[in-house]
């Protein structure tokens, strides 16, 4: 009886230590370059915005710059870009899941999936000068699509309401680019869909039409909500894109921060900076919303 202890004891006393895992560091020093960027490129200009937001022209501590958030004008130019984001961002959210939907769970070749990602891929990323100077060209005035609908169907578009450099146009430029990205976030999503969710549905007896409605819409609902979300935060703070296009005729709250930091008549960089914070303001809330709801669809989508 008393072999045994001794005999473990030995073993224990024998058996080499483990040695701390000399990775550790080294995965710090992998993702050091992340937090670096996200320091100085995220961190530090918050924290410049925030206490330039309290300078005036002269370099004096004031509060008014956060009080002229409040004037009519830029009350305005805060309704109109949140106008526009949410049109894109339910236009092409919708439009974007359709197409993802598709090239996923609707069973088309590998070569149409492969195309269209490609496509989303550069789509998503083409805005700015390139993107305006594509529509003029394509639907301006003397764009090319509104010249063969002239001479081939005698439908002149502007004529019938349409016009490329108000609300609407400006929205569906928003659109070329909005739509791709819908596609390229939602994909995994739909891909996490369970082959065993339909089967065992249709073994109860349910439709395809019940099976999206019961199913399958119910846990893409909060991916899909918050693609939107990122949808709306990305059109949200574009400005190249609506400036080149509109030259600034559009009272936007970035082409209003453009004027008042870098303008020869409207110059105030304290307002401009008041403007920048009211927008991390809005976007900090949309991603905190993004963030919640895709904590709970990953408890569906976990593989």
């Amino acid at each position: 009886m008393s072999s045994k202890p001794t005999f473990i004891q030995n073993n224990k006393r024998d058996a080499p230590r483990a040695r701390p895992s000399s990775s550790g560091w080294r995965k710090w020093i992998v993702v050091a370059p992340f937090f670096l960027f996200t320091i100085l490129f995220i961190v530090l200009p918050s924290f410049s915005l925030l206490t330039r937001a309290f300078i005036d022209n002269n370099g004096k501590f004031t509060l008014l710059n956060f009080a002229g958030l409040f004037e009519p004008s830029i009350l305005s130019a805060y309704w109109v870009t949140i106008r526009i984001s949410l049109a894109t961002a339910v236009g092409g959210g919708l439009l974007g899941f359709l197409m993802a939907y598709a090239v996923t769970v609707g069973n088309l070749p590998r070569a149409v999936r492969t195309g269209l990602m490609t496509f989303s891929g550069v789509a998503s990323n083409f805005a700015g000068v390139p993107l305006a100077f594509a529509f003029i060209a394509t639907l301006g005035r003397t764009g090319l699509v509104t010249l063969l609908l002239k001479s081939a169907l005698k439908i002149n578009l502007y004529d019938q309401g349409f016009n490329l450099y108000s609300f609407w146009g400006l929205t569906l430029t928003y659109m070329f680019f909005q739509f791709p990205l819908m596609i390229l976030v939602i994909t995994p999503a739909l891909d996490g869909l369970k082959k065993e969710w339909r089967e065992a549905s249709e073994n109860l007896g349910a439709s395809h039409s019940m099976y999206l409605r019961k199913v399958a819409l119910p846990i893409l609902l909060p991916s899909i909500l918050g693609s939107m979300i990122l949808l709306f935060g990305n059109s949200f703070g574009a400005y190249a894109t609506a400036y080149s296009l509109t030259g600034g005729f559009i009272n936007l709250v970035t082409i209003v921060i453009g004027s008042q930091i870098k303008g020869d008549i409207l110059y105030n960089p304290g307002l401009g900076y008041a403007l920048a914070i009211g927008m991390v303001v809005v976007m900090s809330g949309m991603m905190a919303l993004y963030y919640f709801l895709r904590r709970r669809s990953e408890r569906w989508l976990r593989p």
